[in-house]
């Protein structure tokens, strides 16, 4: 499934992927829902947000099969908007309040891209998405793509760029003009050791921090940082205590929620572009101390 063009022979209409004549078993039984029965199972979920259904393919992918999941993602999200519309019509609606966005694909095809959010910018939808990145190009190649989509997606409605990223990504993004992420990465990495701070990233399991009697970072306020050691924190990772990956966890999602604050607090100064030159890069680089 890791190659589009060696092994996906095609994805239908109602969300199955084919693979040698076979859908995958790990997907049949949601794929069987259908469009239509995904809308309603996330309405029923409560979630605030629900993301249109559509195709997220590998970078590169082969122009042919990107422009023609385009076209299929375009369809689902006709759908998709139709199904919420009447789902919300229902005078027993389980979630009145439900938000529906769309998201543009195209690979790392500016053209595509760029073709796409036309058409998807004016359906009825509470925000859009741009997917389909972080998932195998350079940094920089999703930077032009933000770059090249961002002036077509509507200005009064929320930017969200999905699976992003680092604290760097996040930064960059945000001056692109994207208002809100999700990625795994804070968590993912604290379990394996690696912790954000205002100075770069720090491996824990370092043998350098094994006698170090200061906080992850000397700045933070969360209850890791407050009440722990770096020492203490790298005892308990060594030791294949779960204590130690709450810990790191707890510490990177606040350092993340931090993260954002200070974007925020710098936008509403003016002085974004400050804090950009100071922390993009430095964060995701491994800190000098």
């Amino acid at each position: 499934m890791s190659e589009n063009r060696e092994y996906v022979s095609r994805s239908d209409e109602l969300g199955n992927i084919h693979i040698s004549g076979e859908v995958l078993a790990s997907i049949a039984a949601a794929a069987a829902l259908e469009v239509e029965g995904v809308s309603g199972l996330s309405a029923n979920l409560g979630s605030d947000i629900a993301m249109a259904f559509d195709e997220c393919i590998e970078n590169p992918s082969p122009r042919e099969y990107v422009q023609a999941s385009v076209e299929r993602t375009t369809r689902w999200l006709e759908r998709c908007v139709a199904e919420h519309a009447r789902l919300n019509a229902q005078p027993d609606c389980v979630n009145p309040g439900q938000m529906l966005f769309g998201i543009n694909q195209g690979g790392t095809y500016a053209d595509i891209r760029q073709q796409h959010m036309e058409r998807i910018a004016p359906m009825d939808c509470d925000g859009f998405a741009i997917g389909g990145l972080a998932v195998g190009e350079p940094t920089q190649v999703m930077y032009d793509i933000i770059d090249a989509v961002e002036p077509y997606m509507p200005a009064e409605k929320p930017r969200y760029l999905m699976g992003v990223g680092t604290p760097s990504n996040i930064i960059e993004g945000v001056a692109r003009g994207i208002d809100f992420f999700d990625c795994v990465m804070p968590a993912r990495n604290a379990r394996h050791g690696k912790l954000y701070t205002w100075k770069g990233t720090i491996n824990i399991k370092n043998e350098k921090f094994k006698l170090d009697p200061r906080p992850i970072d000397e700045t933070c306020q969360c209850p890791a940082c407050r009440s722990f050691s770096r020492a203490y924190l790298r005892h308990l990772l060594t030791a294949g205590e779960m204590l130690a990956m709450r810990l790191a966890v707890l510490h990177n999602l606040h350092f993340y929620n931090e993260l954002m604050a200070r974007i925020r607090q710098a936008l509403d100064e003016g002085t974004f572009d400050s804090f950009r030159r100071t922390y993009s890069g430095l964060l995701d680089r491994p800190a000098q101390e």
